[in-house]
């Protein structure tokens, strides 16, 4: 590819500026200000609401579909375990150090790099390139906040790290806070009924817990029991427990059927903190299938969260760099990884436009 050099130079430079500013969730201003000054020089008509940057390659069609490159910009706080300076982005031994180059800032540059290759060249769709804020947190702020003023997607790109594998499947998260009643009375006595031993026969059922409905790219769907709290008093039996779930939900089912499946199972009172994130699945013959089979991309299912439990289209998750770096310290992507992630990008846009 002719212009791969200046697309991977370019791409490392803007990695290594937005490692150097930090970008918190809900304090990303900095780095959007970043991205957006990028695409301005590159001659494209740049749009924002609060820290949610989107732009097209070229004039938008209404008449076409759409394609979504998205990303986001924020990162989790660096923990302790730092033995480099988080926000000096080092280069050593062909690794690009800095929190945030992992996830998600090599996937965002490379997309942002593929997207511009594209910039004023004739497709059979829109392409729309998409940084998001407040991913980390699924936050209110983030992508969910702008889907109303994008297109329909008919296949969302979501830039994560999967080692340039494709995630057709992702899992989704319920939390759900129970709480179980007994009758208080005195320990010292045969009174009342203990609302911790309730509980243990719930958790027991929970520890042994099946989902009926496997998925064939993530398995079976899992709970966990996580938090529990009963009881302030020595000699009072406990009148009420309460214990929280935490509930990996796979494309077989959507997060209020693997609530009903649970709630049907326990005694407890049962309440879910939020029905947002939800499991994703591309749809069975789905163009991008056959573009995964051209390119002989790894296809897998996906146990970590992103935007895509946000996003109501179809959609993968693919990108440059390892999950398993993410949240680590002296998080780092590897040089050559940005440049494949860029080089695979480019191919998976081609190969889309060739089968459209």
């Amino acid at each position: 590819m002719e212009n791969l050099n200046s697309l991977f130079e370019e791409a490392t430079l803007l990695l290594k500026s937005l490692i150097e500013i930090p970008s918190f969730s809900k304090e990303e201003q900095k780095t959007g200000d970043q991205i957006e000054d990028f695409l301005k020089k590159k001659g494209v008509e740049v749009n924002r609401s609060g820290n949610n940057i989107w732009a097209f390659s070229g004039e938008y069609n209404p008449v076409l579909p759409t394609l979504w490159l998205n990303s986001h910009h924020d990162t989790v706080k660096p923990n302790a375990g730092y033995t480099k300076n988080p926000f000096s982005a080092i280069i050593e031994d062909g690794k690009l150090f800095g929190l945030g180059s992992n996830d998600a800032g090599g996937s965002l540059v490379s997309l942002i790099a593929a997207f511009t290759h594209f910039i004023g060249k004739a497709l059979p769709f829109n392409l729309l390139f998409i940084a998001s804020a407040e991913e980390e947190i699924s936050g209110a702020n983030g992508i969910s906040s702008i889907l109303t003023l994008l297109p329909e997607a008919e296949l969302a790109i979501v830039g994560e790290p999967t080692q340039m594998r494709l995630a057709v499947a992702e899992k989704g998260l319920l939390v759900i806070d129970a709480k179980i009643h007994g009758k208080s009375g005195h320990a010292a006595r045969e009174e009342g009924v203990n609302a911790i031993y309730l509980a243990l026969e719930d958790l027991e059922e929970i520890r042994n817990f099946q989902f009926m409905k496997s998925s064939p790219f993530l398995g079976r769907t899992k709970v966990s029991a996580t938090i529990i709290r009963a009881g302030h008093q020595h000699n009072v039996v406990p009148d009420l427990c309460e214990y929280t779930l935490d509930v990996r939900v796979t494309d077989a089912y959507t997060l209020q059927e693997a609530f009903e499946e649970l709630k049907s199972n326990l005694k407890a009172e049962l309440t879910p903190r939020s029905m947002r994130l939800q499991s994703s699945h591309l749809p069975d013959g789905h163009l991008m299938y056959r573009v995964a089979d051209k390119l002989e991309l790894e296809k897998f299912g996906s146990p970590t969260l992103s935007d895509q439990a946000l996003i109501p289209w179809p959609s993968v998750k693919i990108g440059p760099g390892d999950s398993a770096r993410s949240h680590s310290a002296d998080e780092f992507i590897y040089l050559e990884e940005l440049r494949k992630g860029i080089e695979g990008y480019i191919a998976i846009i081609k190969k889309y436009a060739e089968l459209s």
